[in-house]
């Protein structure tokens, strides 16, 4: 039998590719609005910058090829191929998204395109090799390594990016993201790959994915949890910016304030699956969104707010809130997800949470820019409060088991 990783080599690994994908989400989706708005661009255009997600809400069609050529067989997986290769192509295309400036939204969206293109590729890899590697026991492990480092990431993507293009320039900031994807990547990269404890047989397949009931009500979680955790946190940016904050009292709200916040609740997110259950703390986290938006509808409406509730409102729905919930949904894919098509079922659940953000973050501009912003955040409460008792029933777990083989068994074994 071969010599098999430890949980903290693979979190380790796979943690830092997770900073990475959300420096780059960060920057596409958060920064990007505010420096927009910032120059006076309008919301309904700022909206369109969601455009860039389509690769991740389309990466389900590539992930049974990307699956098959990752797992052959007989020889070590190439995981690690996929990575470098990825990472390369975002680090470069940073250094042109750079050259292109903020100001040219159109190419730069295509930039954008083609590095949410390689980032999703990435995550495919990233994704199935954590949840093939880790036992059941240690996907807590797994979890506090995607949400934790999601906001590890999106500090360094919405909060730092922000300060250094508001104190230096687009073309260094976007200089100094492209090198910290890079050494970020390489823990994992250089990582030894074992050969398989036995011959690989399956062949991952979105049929496959799709046959099984799990996954169907999983999908519709995904969407559902989306819509109501998702939507808002596009315009909670254009929203300060509109309150009077400057580019760099925002990135320190996303940077320090978003990194301590989110990074803490994800921990206590996973303490808390692992005490309750994932569709406990899942119910709680969307009965505490509608909670923190209607404050916000509520601060848009009154006008004269202090600024230390909105920034508080803020940082609660869009890194507290989201982290605590987000923790419970990824431990509920994982436990969805057949490991020997790891890649392919959990990037089928994140395709249709990419598909509703897109969705949801070009039609909020467009609510915003036309109702204005007590309409689009009361609404969003309302969502999110009607989706407590779908989301309860969509959780429950069936009796259905996850498919396995006597290799991955042995796999998946510490």
């Amino acid at each position: 039998m071969r010599r098999l990783s430890t949980p903290v080599a693979v979190v380790l690994g796979v943690g830092g590719l997770y900073v990475g994908q959300s420096i780059i989400s960060g920057l596409t989706f958060s920064a990007l609005p505010s420096v927009l708005r910032d120059g006076g661009m309008a919301l309904d255009q700022i909206g369109l910058t969601y455009l860039a997600v389509i690769p991740w809400v389309l990466k389900f069609l590539w992930a049974p090829a990307i699956e098959r050529y990752r797992l052959p067989p007989t020889c070590p997986s190439r995981s690690r191929s996929v990575v470098l290769i990825g990472g390369l192509i975002c680090a470069a295309c940073l250094v042109l998204a750079g050259a292109i400036g903020p100001t040219r939204l159109v190419p730069l969206l295509g930039v954008l395109t083609i590095i949410a293109l390689a980032a999703a590729t990435v995550d495919i890899a990233c994704d199935g090799h954590a949840v093939e590697s880790l036992s059941e026991r240690h996907h807590g492990w797994g979890n506090a390594a995607q949400v934790g480092g999601a906001y590890i990431g999106a500090a360094i993507g919405s909060g730092l990016f922000l300060i250094l293009v508001d104190r230096f320039d687009w073309m260094l900031a976007s200089l100094f993201m492209a090198v910290l994807l890079v050494l970020l990547g390489l823990p994992f990269v250089l990582s030894p790959a074992a050969a398989p404890a036995a011959p690989r047989t399956h062949q991952p397949s979105l049929r496959d994915a799709l046959r099984r009931s799990t996954m169907r009500k999983g999908l519709a979680l995904a969407a559902l949890y989306t819509l109501t955790q998702k939507w808002a946190l596009s315009m909670i940016g254009p929203f300060l910016i509109d309150k009077g904050l400057d580019l760099s009292a925002l990135g320190i709200l996303n940077g320090l304030g978003g990194l301590l916040v989110g990074f803490v609740c994800a921990l206590v997110g996973g303490a808390l699956v692992r005490l309750w259950g994932a569709r406990l703390v899942l119910v709680i986290a969307l009965v505490l969104q509608a909670g923190a938006l209607y404050g916000l509808a509520a601060a848009a409406w009154w006008g004269n707010v202090p600024q230390v509730l909105l920034l508080g409102l803020a940082l609660a729905s869009s890194s507290a809130i989201m982290a605590l919930g987000y923790v419970a949904l990824y431990a509920h894919f994982m436990a969805l997800s057949d490991p020997r098509q790891a890649g392919v079922d959990f990037t089928l659940l994140q395709c249709m949470d990419a598909a509703v953000s897109m969705v949801g973050g070009v039609g909020a501009g467009w609510i915003a820019q036309h109702f204005g912003y007590v309409t689009f955040f009361g609404l969003a409460s309302f969502l999110a409060l009607l989706a407590v008792p779908v989301g309860s029933v969509l959780s429950r777990r069936s009796n259905e088991p996850v498919p396995s083989d006597d290799n991955l068994v042995q796999d998946r074994a510490f």
